[in-house]
């Protein structure tokens, strides 16, 4: 893992599919050692929320990318992509399974957000590269993740009320937080993607969730993806 920007190889090469679970796992160790722990340089005026639905009853998923202003959360651009994942489902490989469709709605979006918000983890991965990791490598781009389920890691729940949070450590590293985004709700579960720091992460995701327990570029991202699916069921 990195703390500054270092020559790295193209896109291409980041964003390639493995042929199989062992080359997977390589790849994703070679790539955690390209992840930047530091805050970004540029101000964040956009945020893109990202998430994929898929079919329950067949291989068909819906990819989109939501783009809001950061100011007032006003919808700027959006993007849906349909398709279908060729990688397998496997526990911690899941990156490889949804970065293709998720890229190809990020190509389809006219406005370039300053940040990406992705519906997973990020450092809280068994090799610290959860998809928000790699997407954040793949585009060289800030990026944080946000899961809705607990890790694999033990995590002490957060206070109550909002704002509260709690961390994820393995060993003794910080990796990630559970975060009360809302009083009395459910945390989410937030981590460093790239070019962040988890205390910037955590600010940003209490900021873009001002009324409900997800942030709002996510929430938009989600509910574009299952009226998207549901129209083409």
């Amino acid at each position: 893992m990195s703390d500054d920007s270092a020559a790295s190889p193209t896109r291409a090469a980041y964003a390639r599919q493995p042929s199989d679970e062992a080359e997977a796992v390589a790849l994703q160790t070679e790539l955690a050692g390209c992840v930047v722990v530091a805050d970004d340089e540029r101000p964040v005026a956009t945020v893109a929320g990202l998430d994929i639905a898929y079919d329950k009853h067949g291989d068909a998923a819906v990819a989109t990318a939501v783009v809001l202003r950061r100011g007032d959360l006003a919808v700027l651009d959006r993007a849906v992509v349909h398709g279908t994942s060729d990688f397998p489902y496997v526990p911690g490989l899941l990156a490889f399974r949804e970065l293709p469709l998720l890229l190809k709605a990020i190509e389809e979006l006219q406005v370039t957000p300053d940040l990406y918000v992705c519906d997973g983890y990020g450092l809280t991965h068994p090799r610290r590269l959860g998809l928000a990791c790699h997407l954040g490598v793949v585009l060289d781009a800030p990026a944080i993740g946000v899961a809705k389920s607990p890790p694999h890691l033990p995590v002490d729940a957060p206070g109550p009320l909002r704002g509260a949070w709690s961390p994820i450590t393995a060993g003794e590293e910080t990796v990630g937080c559970a975060l009360r985004t809302q009083d009395g709700v459910k945390p989410v579960y937030v981590s460093v993607g790239h070019r962040s720091t988890l205390e910037t992460a955590r600010g940003l995701v209490l900021e873009l969730a001002p009324r409900y327990r997800l942030p709002e570029p996510i929430r938009a991202a989600d509910q574009l993806g299952r009226k998207r699916l549901a129209a083409c069921a």
